[in-house]
């Protein structure tokens, strides 16, 4: 296809004629018309080709390496290392939930020793015929007096609104507003 012989009736000799368009200019025309006509497809179809290669590359070289350790021995030890991990957060977590709870039972335990000891000074201060409820009354009085800001005794406030007010029931009294009849309007 490179050299066409051309034969010509007058002459029967061979006669090669050059081809036309041996710059490529009818190629260059012709690719570029495909790219302008299918080039998004083309790229998407690149990258994703490109995509598949390098995800079977990762699966080769994963299955080589795999390979090469035994799969129980690989699920065995993993199984392991898992479970002694798990073990020590599990028996971790136990030692600070002992420990929280030993906190709380000094801390009730301390609660408990001081309710006995408010009971049986209580118990004492009866015996030696002292009021227990007047005894709570004073020391109460004696706190909020030694505090700074003291109580202030409340001030007579007029309530916001009567104690018959019910708000489901509506304003009340006859000033509520009712419709107009659906009727025509009387007349002539």
């Amino acid at each position: 296809m490179d050299d066409v012989e051309i034969l010509d009736d007058d002459d029967n000799s061979p006669r090669q004629v050059p081809l036309k368009n041996q710059d490529l200019s009818q190629l260059s025309f012709t690719v570029g018309e495909l790219l302008s006509l299918y080039g998004w497809y083309l790229l998407a179809v690149t990258f994703t080709v490109l995509l598949l290669i390098q995800q079977l590359r990762k699966r080769r070289s994963g299955q080589s390496h795999q390979d090469s350790v035994p799969q129980t021995l690989q699920d065995a030890s993993l199984v392991t290392k898992r479970q002694e991990a798990m073990e020590a957060a599990r028996r971790r977590m136990q030692e600070e939930l002992d420990a929280k709870a030993a906190i709380f039972k000094e801390k009730q335990r301390q609660q408990e020793e001081e309710k006995r000891r408010q009971k049986i000074e209580e118990w004492e201060s009866m015996k030696q015929g002292k009021s227990c409820k007047g005894h709570k009354q004073f020391e109460s009085t004696e706190e909020a007096g030694s505090s700074p800001a003291g109580l202030k005794p409340k001030t007579d406030k007029k309530p916001l609104r009567s104690n018959d007010y019910n708000p489901l029931m509506g304003q009340g009294g006859s000033c509520t507003w009712r419709p107009g009849r659906r009727g025509p309007s009387a007349g002539g």
